[in-house]
């Protein structure tokens, strides 16, 4: 994974004037896109789109500065149509406008090659087991709500506390599947994991494909695969939060699985009155690397 993701790096700078096609690279490294662009996001802290285009912008401003070229030939150089679509991305990675740089040489601010060097240590115990799932649904109230990489979401929390308390009761004597109890769905979430990117948050519980399914409630096919199951217990959401990053930077790189498309689930095992610690399983669909 590792030395796919060097690879990576290497096609951005070999296509910084274009758009490089990730799924395209990441079959010819024996990977999926998908998977890809997920790792690259959650080691770099960044999304693979916002460092092409920091990288763009660095390059591009040392032609802005050594003068090479009217800033139409430098925005078409470097893969913008316009010098107003050119002049945003300059201006949003730099603080300042092509014009003002090429006047004042500055300010600037660079985005360094990456370089992709990880050392697994086990700080985070994994403590996980595989599962083979037939195909269900997960069944609930769901909601569109940004994402939120730390501490608790506010979207997600008045979503859920919406909801009258017999609704609560009413969920969990629906579900007959694993996982069991009421779940935190997330689904249609963005591969590189954008923070403040839209995703689809369900409120809701497992049930079996042959089970049907209220009219009033919304519901998400699941079809049959392998998911991971991480269980976390602490503080919470931080020691969740602490897990999900721990899969892409110590479990995936050192197991032979990858991520694949679907939703990711929380079942709340055992908590605290006050929310402030819990037990959780941190379900993610995964297949063979």
């Amino acid at each position: 994974m590792i030395s796919a993701l060097n690879r990576l790096v290497d096609l951005v700078e070999e296509h910084l004037g274009e758009e490089l096609d990730v799924d395209s690279a990441a079959r010819e490294l024996g990977t999926t896109g998908y998977h890809l662009r997920r790792m690259f996001s959650s080691l770099a802290g960044m999304p693979l789109s916002e460092y092409v285009r920091r990288r763009r912008m660095t390059v591009a401003a040392a032609d802005v500065v050594r003068g090479r070229g009217d800033l139409l030939d430098i925005a078409v150089r470097h893969g913008y149509g316009s010098t107003e679509a050119f002049g945003r991305a300059f201006r949003a990675v730099h603080g300042a406008g092509p014009g003002d740089v090429r006047r004042d040489g500055g300010p600037l601010r660079s985005q360094p090659q990456l370089r992709f060097r990880l050392t697994v240590e086990g700080r985070t115990p994994m403590d996980t087991r595989l599962v083979d799932h037939p195909a269900f649904r997960l069944v609930g109230h769901a909601a569109r709500v940004p994402l939120i990489h730390h501490g608790v979401n506010p979207h997600i929390q008045r979503h859920i506390a919406a909801l009258p308390p017999e609704e609560h009761q009413r969920l969990k004597s629906l579900g007959d599947a694993e996982p069991r109890g009421l779940l935190q769905v997330c689904d249609d979430l963005d591969p590189d994991a954008t923070e403040g990117s839209e995703l689809t948050y369900l409120h809701g519980v497992a049930l079996t494909g042959d089970t049907p399914v209220p009219g009033d409630l919304d519901a998400i096919e699941v079809p049959a695969g392998r998911w991971a199951v991480f269980r976390t217990s602490g503080p919470h959401p931080e020691a969740l939060q602490t897990a999900w990053a721990a899969t892409a930077t110590e479990w995936f790189p050192s197991n032979p699985w990858r991520s694949r498309p679907g939703p990711s689930i929380v079942a709340v095992l055992d908590r605290a009155a006050d929310f402030s610690t819990a037990t959780c399983e941190l379900w993610l669909p995964v297949e063979p690397a």
